[in-house]
Parts: C-alpha cells; sequence; structure tokens
C-alpha cells in the first residue's frame, strides 16, 4: 500500500512539473509569436513606453522606440503620440517629458504630443495611460515598445480597459544579438506568468518593469 501511494505521489508530482514546463514553453513562445508581429490599425493614440533618459536624453533603447513611433506618426496611424513614464529619483526629467521634447524636436507638433509623467513600470503606466484615455473619451492605441515586451504590456493595456494592438521597434540594443534577445524573452515569460498569477508587475531591466 505504501509503495502503491509513493508512486502516485511521485507521478502526481511528475505531472505537476511536466504542466509547469508545458506552460513556461507555450507563454515563451507566445512571446516570441507576438513580437514578431506588428498590428498598427488606425488608433486614436500610438502609446510609446518609456525606458532610462539621461538628463532629458533618451537611452539608445527608448530613441529607438520615439523614432518608431514617428514612423507610425507618419503613417497616419494615430493623430497623437503618447510618452510615458515617470521620474526615478534624483531625476530632473521624466521619461514621458524626455520623449516629448524629443519628438517635439523631430517635427511634432505640440497639440499632438501628449506626455503621462506617471508610472515605474509597465502596470502603473499603463493604468495612468488609461486614465487620460478615459479623460478624453479615447479607446484604441498602438502600442511602441521592445517586441519581447509587446504581449506584456498588450494584456496590461486591455486589462485597464484600453483596446491595444502593438507595433514593436525592430531596431535598439534589445534586439541587437541572440543573446539579448534570449534573456529577454526568458525575462518576459517570468514577468508575464507572474502578473497573470499576481496581478503585479516587476522592475529590474531597462524600460521594461
Amino acid at each position: 500500500m505504501a509503495a502503491w501511494t509513493g508512486r502516485l505521489v511521485v507521478r502526481g508530482l511528475g505531472a505537476a512539473l511536466l504542466a509547469a514546463l508545458l506552460l513556461v514553453a507555450s507563454t515563451a513562445l507566445a512571446i516570441w509569436w507576438t513580437a514578431r508581429q506588428d498590428a498598427r490599425p488606425t488608433s486614436d493614440a500610438i502609446v510609446v513606453l518609456g525606458s532610462a533618459q539621461y538628463n532629458g536624453v533618451p537611452s539608445s533603447i527608448f530613441e529607438a522606440r520615439l523614432e518608431h513611433a514617428l514612423d507610425l506618426y507618419g503613417e497616419g496611424v494615430a493623430p497623437v503620440i503618447v510618452t510615458v513614464g515617470g521620474k526615478a529619483t534624483g531625476d530632473e526629467f521624466s521619461e514621458a517629458e524626455a520623449g516629448r521634447e524629443y519628438l517635439a524636436k523631430a517635427g511634432v507638433p505640440a497639440d499632438a504630443l501628449l506626455a503621462v509623467q506617471e508610472g515605474v513600470d509597465t502596470l502603473e503606466s499603463m493604468r495612468a495611460v488609461a486614465t487620460e484615455f478615459d479623460d478624453r473619451g479615447w479607446h484604441s492605441a498602438v502600442l511602441v515598445t521592445d517586441p519581447w515586451h509587446a504581449m506584456r504590456a498588450e494584456r496590461m493595456a486591455e486589462d485597464a480597459g484600453m483596446a491595444a494592438s502593438s507595433s514593436p521597434t525592430r531596431q535598439g540594443p534589445a534586439v541587437q544579438t541572440r543573446t539579448t534577445q534570449f534573456k529577454y524573452i526568458l525575462r518576459e515569460t517570468a514577468a508575464y506568468l507572474l502578473y497573470r498569477v499576481t496581478g503585479e508587475s516587476i522592475a529590474g531591466a531597462p524600460g521594461i518593469g
């Protein structure tokens, strides 16, 4: 009897481990697949997820996102570009401010720019943007971020009440090497599963907390 019970326990643990591995693998595959998509329907706004800035100058990761947003704006995807992201301790500028100024210098009119200066991670940022959307009667957004971050950003935006699509940037440090891509996919798999289980976000990697 004890041996039979032991075998059941081992089989149960094995089944649980297999299920966990399949969940992780399927999530990583979904992140990879979403990263390869590029949805750019006509929308109320283009939303650029923030990343590091240095005294008002966007980092290379952030600049790649902003340049992609400029392309989408030029194509008429949306009449407004929303930059989002708060201010780290000791910073003079917020990520949203740095992004707005970059786009303004690139020729985007002031009335086509909105800086949402809130959020230390993706979840806070999406909730802050959703509030702005509600105030303006907007509903649809095209999110601009790194490819591996797209699926989690979409999910958080939709959970916040927006109809979200993503058009990831194909430039910048986050997509330069296979090793970097693999690292980001692993991190995003953990971050996405954590969010789905707990409803919480994580921080730690540049611009994709």
